[in-house]
């Protein structure tokens, strides 16, 4: 007897994926607004009925208000980027899109940073 669970996941992670590539071509090629420039679809999260879809982006290299005017822009055109969408994918219903700012990698490079000083603090204690 089959779960039917594991095939549910791996469509959506198939549809969110296929979700992220098109997006990241269509912000690129569709959108003229400044504030979306080097904007990147680092993560879609669809939800279990696939009607909405959590899309993470990021501005590598900005700070964070420009990214997060990245994102109000970004939700500006969601119904835009949508439709495109629809235009593009095999789907019977897109998902309604929410941007959101994707701070993992900022959360990243500061546990980075507090593990190096760690060890710096360590080994200048044991040369003591």
């Amino acid at each position: 007897m089959r779960c039917a669970m594991p095939r549910e996941f791996s469509r959506r992670r198939r549809v969110s994926e296929q979700i992220q590539r098109e997006l990241a071509q269509l912000i690129r090629r569709e959108l003229s607004d400044p504030r979306v420039a080097l904007a990147t679809v680092s993560e879609v999260r669809l939800s279990r009925d696939m009607a909405y879809a959590d899309v993470l982006v990021t501005r590598l290299g900005a700070q964070r208000e420009e990214s997060q005017q990245a994102v109000a822009a970004l939700n500006h055109a969601a119904r835009h980027l949508r439709g495109l969408l629809g235009q593009s994918l095999r789907l019977r219903a897109v998902p309604a899109l929410r941007f959101h700012y994707d701070d993992s990698f900022e959360r990243s490079a500061r546990v980075s940073h507090l593990i190096d000083a760690a060890v710096a603090e360590d080994k200048a204690r044991h040369r003591d």
